[in-house]
């Protein structure tokens, strides 16, 4: 049986953290690194846009301003960011101030896709110089908390510590070994909506501000927005009976790529936070994934905003040169969003809409598409046992489907102080 010191479980932004944060502290320590997946996963795989302002990416029910710029320096100090200049702020603060709604001015980088993917490889490359053994496309099935071993789908693996550090996608996972080694843990919390694609003159912010962080009123904001060589794309998921379903996200090329189809995409999502009686987020999220796919013929369901205004479904005779004048770039079916969101989550994202069409005018141009559905899953709730976000005995939990963190940066933060849990426990 192999045996090392720490094994870490997800290859992402908080498992890297964490990796690096470890071989700093204590470079003797032997550290194996699995993912399920053939490649490194995470969201420097898609767009790799990155926040360095707290409380961006940094659930505030774990973290508070001191800490998280503690390790945010750490992570700057380590991966050296060029922050994008920001124009006109003031401007757009003002006219959202104006509608009771808020515009945070954010230090923000932008590698796109490709310099995600590239900076990955380097990554990689440098995690394997300091010693960190890496094996990709090996799942982990099982954890033995006693035995303080781990099983996978190739061997048996030993352990001092365990830092499991999925992202989002593993999320399904994370609750699978929480139950495994009976961890408590709520997922009650769920973001529903929508992804907007239009062109870069009727949202022009975004030669002033490449991600403009935009939150309204009851509990509405923007994420992840997406300009240039900019695309909308489908994630597929799969319920635990085996159904599939389709989220939409956004992604960009660097801004040194050639090519610029002129356009922009954006989420705009609706926290849900699920009470009385306490329910799962991600089964409710998937009833709608569900039910979106069965309106949609099995692909997520797109509608000019022309034709919403009117209260008529889109057509795809509705997508022609009449005030629409570009190509969708995801091949969505057309159709009426208003029959598969539930009306109380669509009436505050269209509230926040005609909002942000004041604030940026021009966003609600009638060749504007509306995508349904984008859903992102808040991330599940562990019981942690100390600071460090230990769960068990020899055991840490770091990322964003563990809910430590929401983003690239903060994942990172999270796997450099479940490192300084490990460290000390070692």
């Amino acid at each position: 049986m192999d045996q090392y010191d720490v094994v870490i479980v997800g290859s992402g932004p908080a498992g890297m953290g964490a990796a690096f944060g470890l071989k700093k502290r204590r470079p003797e320590l032997s550290i194996l690194m699995i993912d399920q997946e053939p490649y490194s996963t995470g969201g420097m795989r898609n767009d790799c846009k990155m926040n360095f302002t707290y409380p961006i990416g940094f659930p505030t029910e774990y973290w508070d301003a001191e800490e998280a710029n503690k390790y945010l320096d750490e992570v700057i100090s380590f991966l050296h960011p060029h922050f994008l200049d920001k124009l006109n702020v003031e401007v757009y603060q003002n006219r959202a101030q104006k509608l009771d709604c808020s515009l945070l001015s954010i230090r923000q980088t932008h590698l796109g896709t490709d310099g995600g993917l590239l900076l990955i490889k380097e990554l990689q490359e440098k995690l394997r110089e300091e010693g960190v053994a890496l094996s990709l496309g090996e799942k982990m099935v099982s954890a033995d908390q006693g035995q303080q071993i781990i099983r996978t789908d190739k061997r048996e693996i030993g352990y001092q510590a365990l830092l499991v550090a999925p992202g989002r996608h593993g999320f399904q996972f994370l609750q699978d070994v929480m139950h495994q080694i009976d961890v408590p843990f709520i997922d009650n919390i769920v973001d529903i909506g929508m992804r907007i694609e239009t062109r870069i003159e009727h949202y022009p912010i975004v030669k002033d501000y490449y991600d403009p962080k935009f939150y309204f009123p009851e509990k509405v904001r923007t994420f992840c927005t997406n300009s240039g060589n900019a695309h909308v794309v489908q994630e597929r998921y799969v319920t635990s009976s085996g159904e599939k379903w389709f989220s939409v996200n956004g992604h960009a090329f660097s801004a040194h790529t050639e090519t610029n189809n002129g356009l922009v995409n954006f989420a705009i999502l609706k926290t849900v936070r699920l009470t009385e009686p306490l329910a799962s987020g991600q089964l409710f999220a998937e009833h709608l994934g569900l039910q979106a796919a069965l309106l949609g013929g099995g692909k997520p369901i797109m509608q000019r905003v022309g034709d919403f205004r009117m209260g008529s479904r889109s057509k795809a005779e509705t997508f022609n040169q009449d005030l629409y004048d570009f190509k969708p770039t995801l091949n969505a079916t057309p159709g009426d969003i208003s029959l598969a969101m539930p009306s109380k989550i669509l009436r505050y994202i269209w509230k926040a809409m005609k909002n942000l069409d004041t604030i940026v005018p021009g966003v609600l141009h009638p060749s504007t598409i509306m995508y349904y559905p984008e859903i992102k899953f808040y991330a599940n709730k562990p019981q942690y046992i100390d600071d460090n976000f230990r769960v068990k005995e020899h055991i840490w939990f770091a990322g964003d489907g563990a809910g430590t963190s929401r983003g690239i940066t903060g994942a990172w933060a999270s796997g450099l102080r479940a490192a300084d849990g490990i460290v000390r426990a070692l």
